[in-house]
């Protein structure tokens, strides 16, 4: 195994097995919906580990192949070709392997801070923080569905022919998909929905991005947004996502099969 990859793997092993080395932070004092966000990293982890190993040992795999090519070619029992196929999957492999434990490395930081953000219990829970991320990117984007100025300014952002708005709508609807209904939230239900919201918010900045051009600002940004996530009721964001709803749609509608993105 890569040295690399094992300086990795001694930290991050017991990490991932279990959170027995962490009883002096109060970790087991707190319910599992407050270390929802540590053990989603923690499974990240193993999963990280695990693609790690079965890369490292494809890496190896790779390299006696091209060994047995190399030799079965003195031997005029192989090509130049095959010996030069199997060296770019070797490379391949080991650039696979090289990434591998990069995941692992950057997942072991994420352990670490998910562990240091536990919350208290006046705090709010790590699925809350979540869905108040997903709440603001669908209040910031409703301003740009109910404000006149903003459909005047940014026509791009109400239209799901616009690549970048298409993108943002997909990504609105995952988002929607996999947020987590109310009870008890598994840790990979915890992971697709962080990954997701993630996905959502570089979409929608993106899309913002291609609809502003040169232009400046209007009103509040997202400072403003999420302070209103914080202020407005449940109801509101109720019909925000309904709203939501509607708009992906009608987008999923416009752009069935057969449907032309030109034709406007």
């Amino acid at each position: 195994m890569d040295p690399l990859l094992l300086a990795e793997l001694w930290w991050a092993v017991p990490a991932a097995a279990g959170a027995a080395g962490a009883g002096a932070w109060g970790v087991h004092r707190l319910n599992a919906e407050r270390r929802l966000g540590y053990d989603a990293a923690k499974l990240e982890l193993r999963e990280a580990i695990s693609a790690a190993i079965a890369a490292q040992n494809a890496a190896r795999i790779a390299k006696a192949d091209l060994s047995r090519v190399t030799a079965d070619r003195a031997a005029s029992r192989a090509s130049s070709e095959d010996v030069n196929r199997a060296r770019r999957d070797l490379q391949t492999a080991q650039r696979e392997a090289k990434a591998a434990s990069a995941a692992v490395k950057a997942l072991r930081t994420r352990v670490t801070a998910a562990r240091a953000e536990i919350p208290s219990r006046s705090e709010p829970t790590p699925l809350e923080r979540l869905r108040s991320q997903h709440d603001t990117v669908l209040v910031h984007w409703m301003q740009y569905e109910t404000d006149p100025a903003r459909l005047i300014a940014y026509p791009s952002m109400s239209d799901g022919h616009v690549p970048a708005t298409a993108a943002f709508l997909s990504a609105l609807e995952h988002a929607q998909e996999t947020r987590p209904a109310p009870g008890k939230v598994a840790p990979a239900e915890f992971t697709a929905y962080r990954l997701a919201v993630v996905r959502l918010e570089r979409a929608f900045e993106d899309a913002e991005r291609v609809a502003a051009g040169e232009r400046p600002p209007i009103g509040p940004g997202w400072q403003d947004a999420a302070q209103q996530v914080i202020t407005l009721s449940a109801d509101v964001l109720d019909r925000a996502a309904a709203a939501a709803a509607s708009a992906i749609a009608a987008w999923r509608e416009r752009s069935r099969p057969g449907d032309d993105p030109n034709a406007r």
